[in-house]
């Protein structure tokens, strides 16, 4: 283990990832940390905290305990990438920060409650490390910190739901029929969601805009994310070249399929023109999606049952023709850390459906729809709420 004793405080438990690492005839490329994220366990004993990883890290020391709750340990040879997404905190977690020294990441956690069991293990289907918070006492995660049970509960529930009115401001979005524009139909639709949404189920309902103005795609997912949001509804309209084309579509974030989703997913990215940073946007490629898409599996499973619920009351009580639930890598829905859809409410260039989607009671109907979706999928969410969370 010579090499390792230069850093202070450090565990001599180094976890190497082969006898001969340091033996290579070429360097490999510099791990990078993209993102951190929080997900509770499906048993309610703890939270995981997911590093989410360019390449394999070789090293890491054993996480060591410091005074004031916090846990300290080193990634070797290891940097930040330049987009570095930093999650809020959650369950036990009260601030974290990594900070880079002597070309190593070191990372520290101030936890609320010192009576939890930390390990960090590599995950076996991708190069992301975790690190494993378990409570001792094997209490439900949502009562770590001592809150009272009941209060302590109702924390975890979905409680925050994020409404996302896409494009605004100077992005008017899709153009339509009669001059119809995108941004301003999917505004009103959002605010009579949400007003449903409060009203009915009671629950905090955060717009990531509420007026016509423009807000950068990462800024959204950002909004949700700070806001606690259990749950993300990104609002847009189609349109096509073809005057035929109609009906609904509700996606979810994966792999496109078809070039018509393709097309889709393109369009609504293409609204980064509008911002002046778009730097952000270059690290998101296949290669993430598909390393994402394994890391929050649970959060697209979700994201695909309510899609089917919305496309359902789409169909059956608003009578739209619905063109079925898709996927693709859609940017606004990248940075949401929680089940997210994007929904097309409709072609704004057929004018059947310019026409009802400009009509009062059309987005009524609209923004009644998804609401009974979301009711429902709350109601089944609560009722199971550990089987369908993220480990």
């Amino acid at each position: 283990m010579q090499g390792l004793t230069c850093f202070p405080r450090m565990s001599l438990r180094v976890v190497l990832l082969t006898a001969g690492l340091f033996m290579a005839a070429t360097a490999p490329a510099t791990p990078r940390v993209e993102r951190v994220s929080f997900t509770p366990r499906a048993d309610g004993q703890g939270y995981v905290v997911r590093f989410h990883t360019t390449e394999l890290i070789a090293a890491y020391s054993e996480p060591t305990r410091e005074s004031g709750g916090l846990i300290e340990f080193t990634l070797f040879n290891t940097d930040v990438a330049p987009a570095y997404m930093h999650d809020a905190p959650m369950g036990p977690v009260g601030r974290y920060e990594l900070q880079r020294r002597d070309g190593h990441l070191i990372v520290r956690f101030w936890l609320r409650d010192p009576d939890v069991d930390v390990r960090a293990y590599r995950d076996r289907n991708t190069t992301d490390l975790l690190l494993g918070l378990t409570t001792k006492t094997g209490q439900d995660v949502a009562t770590v910190g001592h809150d009272p049970p009941v209060e302590a509960r109702e924390r975890w529930r979905m409680d925050t739901i994020v409404i996302d009115a896409g494009h605004g401001g100077r992005d008017h979005g899709a153009t339509g029929v009669g001059g119809l524009r995108e941004k301003d139909v999917v505004l009103a639709v959002a605010l009579k969601l949400g007003a449903y949404l409060k009203d009915l189920l009671g629950v905090n309902v955060v717009y990531t805009r509420d007026h016509d103005r423009f807000i950068p795609l990462k800024e959204r997912g950002r909004i949700a994310n700070e806001a606690g949001g259990k749950l993300f509804i990104s609002l847009h309209a189609n349109a096509s070249p073809s005057r035929g084309a109609r009906g609904t579509e509700t996606y979810f974030l994966g792999l496109h399929k078809t070039s018509a989703a393709q097309n889709v997913m393109e369009r609504e990215n293409s609204v980064i023109r509008f911002e002046t940073d778009q730097e952000h946007y270059k690290s998101f490629d296949e290669s993430d999606l598909i390393r994402m898409q394994l890391v929050q599996s649970a959060y697209m499973r979700q994201s695909e049952a309510l899609a089917s619920l919305v496309e359902s009351q789409f169909e059956q009580r608003v009578g739209r023709k619905s063109r079925g639930v898709k996927q693709a890598g859609f940017y606004v829905l990248w940075s949401a850390s929680m089940p997210s859809l994007l929904v097309e409410l409709g072609f704004l260039s057929n004018p059947r459906d310019a026409a009802f989607l400009r009509s009062k009671d059309g987005q009524t109907y609209m923004a009644s729809a998804i609401f009974r979706a979301v009711r429902d999928f709350k109601e089944a969410y609560e009722k199971g709420l550990h089987l369908v969370s993220v480990q």
